[in-house]
């Protein structure tokens, strides 16, 4: 593994009520967390194919990690996203480099298909720093019940030359959704729009 690994965080969140109102099913999301040493904090570097690689390898790791926590096959994954922070003697492009070119694709492997686009942040931040982690339906981005997002955050990461990459995965949309859109069962799957 070309990572570092300091520590991996594992989070499981599950919905039971909601303004007080019974969810059934519950709406559930898991949240994995590496944090990694920056092999390139305090110094530029033009090539960073290297941390693209980390980030294959950190989104089959921690999306595994997350489908394994909801207990679920990787075809009844609903929703993803992913996002980082870098810490303060990195560069934001660091965190890109991460997330966009190679971590996708092995993800969406973790949760079988994955048409649609994997929303994203990044941002630089200190220890504590928290990230909100965007989410949308893995395979039809127009569906209105799966607009979400799950706040990630390790209170001792990430250190100056460290990054935290999080992925989130649900097995449902929000609680209680009402407002539309595309419905689950309308999903054609094909162009990651519908």
């Amino acid at each position: 593994m070309l990572c570092k690994i300091r520590k991996i965080v594992i989070q499981l969140e599950e919905t039971q009520r909601e303004n007080g109102r019974v969810v059934s099913p519950s709406t559930r999301r898991a949240l994995a967390m590496a944090v990694i040493e920056n092999p390139f904090a305090g110094k530029f570097v033009e090539n960073l194919d290297s941390l693209s690689q980390m980030g294959e390898e950190l989104g089959g790791l921690l999306g595994a990690r997350c489908v394994s926590a909801l207990g679920i096959s990787p075809g009844q994954a609903h929703s993803y996203g992913k996002a980082a922070i870098v810490g303060e003697s990195g560069e934001l492009e660091h965190a890109a480099a991460i997330l966009h070119p190679s971590l996708g694709k092995a993800l969406r492997k973790t949760v079988e298909k994955g048409a649609a686009l994997i929303p994203s942040s990044n941002k630089m931040g200190v220890m504590g720093t928290a990230i909100d982690v965007p989410l949308g339906h893995k395979d039809a981005a127009w569906v209105g019940s799966h607009f979400d997002a799950m706040e990630a955050r390790v209170s001792d990461a990430p250190r100056a030359n460290e990054i935290v990459v999080a992925i989130v995965v649900t097995d449902s949309g929000r609680p209680l959704p009402r407002i539309g859109g595309l419905q689950v069962s309308e999903i054609q799957g094909l162009d990651g729009l519908r």
